[in-house]
């Protein structure tokens, strides 16, 4: 059973940091991609950033050079360092994990709002 535990959202004023982390059990194949995922009120879900398990990463172009995604593999879990953050990445921000990092079937999390004014 893959259960994946969001933590870190909160409130932030423009130009402020936060740290997301995801905490991921249960997922038992060695080659993987995990992915922080977010949706704004009325919008689709976006992916944000993404790590596959060779270490390869890859964001959107909305969040390059301000957000940076990392895992401990020895704490199984997956961060996301969010710098110079702006009203527009406001929304609720989930984890995810599949096998491909087309993420045709990802586990996901609860989420974690962050709200950025």
């Amino acid at each position: 059973h893959v259960q994946l535990v969001e933590s870190g959202g909160g409130s932030v004023q423009a130009g402020g940091s936060l740290r997301l982390s995801c905490a991921a059990s249960g997922y038992t194949y060695s080659s993987y991609c995990m992915a922080w995922f977010r949706q704004a009120p009325g919008k689709e879900r976006d992916r944000v950033a993404a790590r596959h398990s060779d270490g390869n990463t890859g964001y959107a172009d909305s969040v390059k050079g301000r957000f940076t995604i990392s895992q401990d593999n020895a704490k199984n879990t997956l961060y996301l360092q969010m710098n110079s953050l702006k009203p527009e990445d406001t929304a609720m921000y989930y984890c995810a994990i599949d096998h491909w990092c087309t993420f045709p079937r990802p586990n996901w999390g609860q989420g974690t709002q962050v709200t950025v004014s």
